[in-house]
């Protein structure tokens, strides 16, 4: 059983950065791939950014390359999101998701879901 809190949410001005916690509870967390999704207003939620278990390998959506950066520390079972560069299309709620050894960017790759920080840029 993985909990899930994600904090680092905010306004921000277009241009500017934010970086996106996500921090877990439970035992082994090491070997779980975490992902971050996004649902806008009226939206449906959207891959954002995954990293693999011990960190070897990343895999971003096409739009946030470049300027996302998405990095882990087992030793704080935490997962961070560097957001850089922001747009106003960028506002959304953001969730991170745990699955165990692999995932994707699928959503129902993943068994474990946190409640959402909000992310909001402004023009």
């Amino acid at each position: 059983q993985v909990q899930l809190v994600e904090s680092g949410g905010g306004l921000v001005q277009a241009g500017g950065s934010l970086r996106l916690s996500c921090a877990a509870s439970g035992r082994a967390f090491s070997t779980y791939a975490v992902g971050w999704f996004r649902q806008a207003p009226g939206k449906e939620r959207e891959f954002v950014a995954v990293i693999s278990w011990r960190g070897g390998t990343t895999d971003y959506v096409d739009f946030v390359k470049g300027r996302f950066t998405i990095s882990r520390d087992d030793a704080k079972n935490t997962v961070y999101l560097q957001m850089n560069s922001l747009k106003p299309e960028d506002t959304a709620v953001y969730y991170c998701a745990a699955a165990k050894f692999y995932g994707g960017r699928t959503q129902n790759e993943y068994a474990y879901w946190g409640q959402g920080t909000q992310v909001t840029v402004a023009s």
